[in-house]
């Protein structure tokens, strides 16, 4: 199983970029999917994911600004980041929780990450 994540980039405050990232490998089944981030120097934190019963929550730092979305038949998902904020500068990581081996539970992947900078 891989994630792939891309659209990172530079941009200025109140400017807008898209993420996505791909799952592809032995996919049986995801359960939650999202997007972290990891600002310098600070812990990998939460911003957006669906949940395994199709809802959506948010980082309360996002809410109103960044919208996350997906496609399942592509198992894609995608982050709208807009409004901007140098203090949204971060590597975003895709994640996802999902189930590769009938035989065992779920488990957590990560992608590589990719670098948003946003100036002021």
């Amino acid at each position: 199983v891989q994630l792939q994540a891309s659209g990172g980039g530079l941009v200025q405050a109140g400017g807008s970029l898209r993420l996505s990232c791909k799952v592809s490998g032995g996919i049986l089944s995801i359960n939650f999917m999202g997007w972290y981030r990891q600002a310098p120097g600070k812990q990998r934190e939460f911003v957006a994911h669906f949940t395994n019963v199709g809802s959506i929550n948010y980082a309360n730092s996002v809410k109103g600004r960044f919208t996350i979305s997906r496609d399942n038949a592509k198992n894609m998902v995608y982050l709208q980041m807009n409004s901007l904020k140098p203090e949204d500068t971060a590597v975003y990581y895709c994640n996802a929780w999902l189930k590769d081996d009938s035989t065992a539970p779920s488990r957590q992947y990560w992608g590589q990450g990719t670098l948003v900078t946003v100036s002021s």
